[in-house]
């Protein structure tokens, strides 16, 4: 997969990545999604492995489906964006991460976008979910830049996370007003 925004290519993962993502999870950008990285080097290279595979079943009903933020002018990759199944909500959900030297600058806000447009049109999904924890302010709005609405407020326990958490459950609906004008 490749697809191009103004300032980002988005493109399918290769096992070239485990470096920087692994240096990504040392600063703390992938603690949301998997919880404590401190030993990802040992498994950051299956998980590579099996996005690969993932991309190729090309279901995003099965488990996630990962993908590479480079920044087109520096030519790095800067983050992640992809999706994961809510077994919970019976939704297709995103994900995403910025490394910490990366932040602040709207990549994931426009990845999201990208990522959006081509969920709704390549799989015909009529919404996509998204869960963040309400002390996490900058996830909260980037989702909410990128379209995305808070549906509902709860205590919440995603999959790596240790308890529950209070937490915004966020959608965005395929034919949004708010998506077709934060793009």
């Amino acid at each position: 997969m490749f697809l191009e925004t103004k300032r980002l290519n988005i493109r399918s993962l290769r096992t070239s990545d485990e470096k920087v993502f692994i240096e990504m999870a040392s600063d703390g950008s992938l603690t949301e999604i998997y919880g404590d990285c401190s030993e990802c080097h040992k498994w950051m290279g299956e998980f590579i492995s099996d996005a690969i595979k993932l991309e190729q079943e090309d279901n995003p009903f099965n488990e996630y489906l990962a993908f590479a933020i480079e920044d087109k002018i520096r030519n790095i990759v800067i983050g992640s964006v992809g999706s994961s199944y809510y077994e919970d909500f019976s939704e297709v959900g995103v994900t995403y991460f910025i490394g910490a030297d990366y932040r602040g600058n709207g990549y994931a806000a426009e990845a999201l976008q990208c990522f959006a447009d081509y969920m709704f049109t390549g799989y015909n999904l009529k919404k996509l979910v998204a869960t963040v924890r309400v002390a996490n302010i900058a996830s909260c709005k980037t989702l909410e830049k990128a379209g995305f609405s808070v549906v509902e407020t709860k205590m919440y326990q995603d999959l790596y996370d240790v308890s529950e958490e209070l937490s915004n459950i966020y959608e965005l609906l395929s034919d949004s007003e708010d998506r077709r004008d934060a793009t």
